[in-house]
């Protein structure tokens, strides 16, 4: 790529504007309608354009593990908030202890220690038990003829 396609990517992933990026990128005035939809169907510019955007949406994101630091850090009392007093004083103050528990209670959820009780409906259960309970009473009385001429010989 070159100097000018690099910086016409860095102004698109601010502006979002191909005309504007190519203007900003030093491509001429009267044609930056033109280079950017050019450079726009450039598959080189496009997956840089494409990389560069996933990178910053994957910093805007929270990932799990630094969720789970967060939470670790309200537990322990280390992220602190800011109250306003009736007299309208701030006032720096640990989390409360209801916060810590709910913070307690996500990581546990995270890592599996609750089972939630889900009521679930199947469909055909019924049938499927009726099914199996005549299958069952018909071996049984299979079984049972067997079993009589066994004890007849």
């Amino acid at each position: 790529m070159t100097e000018k396609q690099k910086r016409f990517v860095d102004f698109y992933v601010q502006t979002a504007n191909a005309t504007e990026a190519a203007r900003r990128a030093g491509y001429s005035p009267k044609t930056a309608y033109v280079t950017g939809n050019e450079n726009m169907h450039k598959p080189e510019i496009r997956k840089a354009i494409e990389r560069r955007l996933k990178k910053l949406e994957s910093k805007r994101i929270a990932d799990t593990e630094e969720i789970l630091e967060h939470l670790t850090a309200v537990i322990r009392g280390e992220v602190k908030e800011t109250l306003i007093t009736q007299h309208g004083k701030k006032v720096i103050v640990p989390v409360r202890e209801s916060d810590k528990l709910r913070a307690c209670e996500h990581i546990l959820k995270v890592n599996g220690a609750f089972r939630e009780k889900l009521d679930v409906e199947v469909s055909g259960a019924d049938l499927f038990r009726e099914t199996l309970e005549k299958v069952w009473s018909k071996q049984g009385e299979d079984n049972a003829g067997e079993n009589l001429s066994e004890a007849e010989g």
